[in-house]
């Protein structure tokens, strides 16, 4: 039986942003029910401990994100969250004390990646607050600021970081300058349970994308798999678009999914370091194991 370090559970396809870095899902708009969720779990539940509950979407969007929690938690996973961060305060509520919450991911690069954002300040400030009230639960808190750019980054963008920096160095009290110790696709940590990431702008991967020969390697379907809102498993967290579809977890069992031809023969393919399938000679992350 194949087991996974984490799998990704996408529980709304909608976000409340529209990021340059994120374009946008042509799926239809859907919120996962908790029934729907719960089997999800018990299919699951011998293959991995701990869920993600992101691909596309805003988490803090659903409604009910405490009764999912609370689901996950009477199954035995525990959870990692990866938020923009806008919903946080109203949220604080449903996410606070929850056992199964094991770390949030908060999207810094969000702020400045939406047009529309103003005062920077109180959107940290909000987040800030959650993450004091978070200590008493050791919950794992993760900043990350993925825009850094290829190319020497724009002054702007360089600003607009020291802006966000700062205020992180002040509420922690740091003797440094952020940047002057982290290393892009590393973090550090900034306090107990506090750790910060800054790396280079993330591309989705894309069908109209260029194609190279494709050498290399890819954790999909070896330490990761994903599901989308309308049970669609998918390889990575990374197929926002459901192009790998290797079957529907509402017609079929996980277990036999992830057995399927197709599935077997992704897996077999990244083990001779071979990408089988068009998305992946066309996403640039599996760049990042090497060939």
């Amino acid at each position: 039986m194949k087991t996974f370090k984490k799998m990704y559970i996408e529980i709304t396809s909608v976000c409340n942003l529209a990021c340059s870095f994120c374009p946008p899902t042509s799926r239809k708009a859907n919120i996962i029910k908790l029934d729907a969720f719960n089997n999800i779990l018990d299919q699951i539940k011998d293959h991995t401990k701990y869920i993600y509950l992101h691909v596309k979407g805003e988490p803090l969007l659903h409604a009910r994100i405490d009764q999912l929690l609370d689901a996950a938690h009477a199954k035995g996973f525990k959870v990692n969250i990866t938020t923009n961060g806008t919903l946080i305060k109203k949220n604080r509520e449903k996410l606070l004390g929850k056992p199964a919450l094991r770390q949030i991911n908060f999207s810094l690069h969000s702020f400045d990646g939406h047009e529309d954002s103003e005062n920077r300040e109180k959107y940290l400030g909000d987040i800030l607050e959650f993450v004091r009230d978070a200590k008493e639960h050791n919950t794992i808190i993760s900043y990350r600021l993925w825009n850094l750019q290829k190319e020497a980054t724009s002054d702007l963008a360089q600003r607009r970081n020291r802006e966000t920096l700062e205020i992180l160095e002040n509420e922690y009290n740091l003797d440094y300058r952020i940047e002057e110790k982290v290393q892009p696709g590393k973090g550090i940590k900034i306090a107990q349970n506090v750790y910060l990431n800054q790396d280079h702008e993330f591309q989705w991967p894309s069908l109209s994308a260029p194609e190279d020969e494709g050498k290399g390697f890819c954790h999909a379907l070896r330490s990761q798999a994903a599901i989308l809102v309308d049970g669609t498993v998918v390889p990575c967290c990374l197929d926002g678009e459901g192009v790998i579809n290797l079957g529907n977890i509402n017609k079929t069992p996980f277990s036999e999914i992830i057995e399927s031809d197709r599935a077997n023969a992704l897996y077999d393919g990244f083990t001779r370091r071979e990408a089988v399938e068009e998305m992946c000679r066309k996403c640039g992350y599996r760049q990042r194991f090497g060939v």
